[in-house]
């Protein structure tokens, strides 16, 4: 006879809870899995924080930053997800990408989260292009408006 399948108690990437054969009370774990996969799907959080916020709404979710203090402490670079009541943290895998609503900011996750920097917009030289100029600072525009760069006035 063939052996069982052994499954982990949780998956490898998000750690989502597996069920059990004929595990009693179900809901508590599949809803747990749902409004994981729900929070992470869009790869957007609120905001990067060190101290966890007084209010959060079911769903939100937020980067921890390094040093983080009170129930954040030693989760330096997590996803931080506020679901029933409590936090759930998703540690980051190197290529994570996410969404900064508060900084208007695209981060990856290598070695740590990281944006894009912005170049200068040309300036000086001994030839001046008018049309080049244009051309590239009109280019550092879009990328800003798109997030790879940030607002300005937020970073």
């Amino acid at each position: 006879m063939a052996d069982p399948i052994v499954f982990p108690s949780t998956t490898t990437r998000y750690s989502l809870p597996l069920l059990f054969a004929g595990q009693a009370q179900k809901e508590p774990f599949i809803n747990q899995a749902f409004s994981l996969v729900d929070a992470l799907m869009c790869r957007v959080i609120a905001d990067s924080l060190d101290t966890p916020p007084s209010n959060p709404m079911d769903g939100e979710s937020y980067r921890i930053l390094d040093n983080a203090v009170g129930g954040w402490n030693g989760r330096d670079g997590s996803i931080a997800i506020w679901i029933g009541g409590g936090w759930e943290f998703i540690p980051p895998e190197h290529g994570m990408a996410i969404f900064d609503q508060t900084a208007g900011l695209n981060l990856v996750y290598n070695e740590g989260w990281q944006a894009a920097i912005e170049p200068a917009a040309p300036s000086g030289g001994s030839t001046i292009d008018a049309e080049s100029r244009a051309a590239i600072e009109s280019l550092i525009e879009e990328l800003r408006t798109v997030g790879i760069f940030g607002n300005p006035t937020s970073t």
